[in-house]
């Protein structure tokens, strides 16, 4: 099988062309799902005269079923409850509230090793662009998605280079747009498809971040996590 890109970054300038539509519209915002979401975003973030910035998602697991997820939470203090899961389950009010503030914390910690102090951005009416940097199932993304419906903004764009065919499909219907460069049938995993597919770190993530928030941007004002 041949990779289709060389890294993330080689991977968000294809990305970005295919978004380019959207390039210098006020009020436009990427956000990068850590790690290797932001890389791929800075690019996107470019590409577009965005800005950029990096939007943390923890999902809840469900007790005894972890990879089954009874909500979410995420950057700005927003939390996701899946009320289907949460009444079959019978998972008590006690039960939720100690998992959510588990991953607060979680959210919390990772919010002040990225941003480095940087305010979180209100992104009520603006055109917010998640971005990672290859979905295999759609669980994180669309988590995000839901979280970020609850800012208030006037439209959620989920976007990755590569995608399976059934994650475009549930995201497609979730946000008000889904877009990706590949959707591989068969899909192999998302390593798979990169020359260069290694862990991206803290670091990288916050040198990132850094650069894009020193490029003069058409998006929204900053307001302070809560």
């Amino acid at each position: 099988m041949n990779a289709i890109f060389a890294n993330r970054y080689d991977a968000g300038r294809r990305l970005g062309q295919r978004l380019q539509p959207l390039a210098g519209q006020p009020n436009l915002v990427v956000l990068g799902l850590p790690r290797g979401g932001v890389p791929v975003a800075g690019e996107v973030a470019a590409a577009l005269e965005a800005a950029l910035d990096v939007f943390v998602v923890r999902k809840l697991g469900a007790p005894r079923h972890k990879e089954l997820a009874m909500g979410a939470v995420a950057s700005g203090g927003v939390r996701v409850v899946h009320q289907d899961v949460v009444r079959e389950l019978g998972v008590t009010r006690q039960i939720f509230d100690a998992a959510t503030e588990r991953e607060l914390q979680e959210v919390r910690r990772r919010e002040q090793v990225y941003r480095d102090g940087r305010l979180f951005p209100n992104l009520k009416g603006a055109t917010v662009i998640l971005v990672d940097d290859g979905v295999a199932t759609g669980s994180t993304m669309l988590a995000g998605v839901y979280a970020l419906r609850q800012l208030g903004p006037a439209a959620v764009i989920a976007a990755a280079p590569v995608m399976s065919r059934e994650a475009h499909r549930m995201l497609a219907d979730a946000a008000d747009q889904c877009e990706c460069v590949a959707i591989p049938d068969p899909f192999y995993g998302v390593g798979q498809y990169y020359l260069d597919f290694a862990q991206t770190s803290d670091d990288e993530v916050r040198d990132v971040l850094r650069r894009g928030a020193a490029v003069p941007a058409t998006g929204p004002i900053h307001a302070r996590l809560r």
